[in-house]
């Protein structure tokens, strides 16, 4: 496997957490090829979610991988981890040594166009630690990530390109939220591989 220099680093935070964007990391054939297989491969979930009480199915697919069964919880629902495929095994690897960060899971977001999105959070659950490394990998269509200080308000925002990676560690889950915009003008797909370390119970 190809990849380019991660050098290129630049934190998009200008206080209170890290969020380090590397660019893009694997060349044009790698990214299109894991792409392609982790559509098909992965045990894509339509994501639910009880909000006031109510119970919302997202048009948004995600799955949950990991070292063992581990159960995770947002949003008032619980998944459990399944094995690592090979894909899955391949770039974990490869962010490991990148990041110098060992990772135990990884949850995947499948947004099959512009339309579909994530709302303002933070990944702060108890579940995962404290300033926890959370190293975010894009494939697919390019989209508009943003990120706003809870106490400020003060919002920043990078374009997430084909085959890159984001790393936000630190302070980040503290004191930052982060979304990706709903847009009209993305017709193709994305899968966000979000590599962690879930604590284990």
């Amino acid at each position: 496997m190809d990849l380019f220099s991660s050098e290129t680093r630049q934190n998009l935070l200008p206080y209170d957490g890290i969020a380090d964007y590397h660019g893009i990391i694997l060349n044009r054939s790698d990214a299109d090829h894991y792409l392609d297989r982790l559509l098909y491969t992965v045990d894509w979930r339509n994501d639910e979610a009880k909000i006031m009480g109510k119970h919302i199915v997202t048009k948004r697919k995600v799955a949950w991988y990991g070292d063992k069964t581990y159960a995770y919880t947002y949003s008032n629902t619980t998944k459990y981890a399944l094995p690592w495929t090979k894909e899955l095994t391949e770039l974990k690897n490869l962010i490991e040594q990148l990041v110098h960060t060992r990772f135990n899971s990884c949850l995947l977001n499948l947004y099959h166009n512009g339309s579909e999105g994530m709302a303002w959070h933070s990944d702060d659950e108890k579940t995962l630690s404290k300033n926890a490394v959370i190293a975010s990998v894009s494939l697919g269509a390019e989209r508009e990530f943003s990120l706003r200080h809870k106490v400020t308000r003060q919002s920043v925002s990078q374009v997430l390109a084909h085959g890159s990676l984001l790393v936000m560690k630190g302070e980040t889950q503290t004191y930052w939220q982060h979304r990706l915009p709903p847009t009209k003008k993305v017709t193709r797909p994305r899968i966000n591989l979000t590599f962690r370390s879930i604590l284990a119970t």
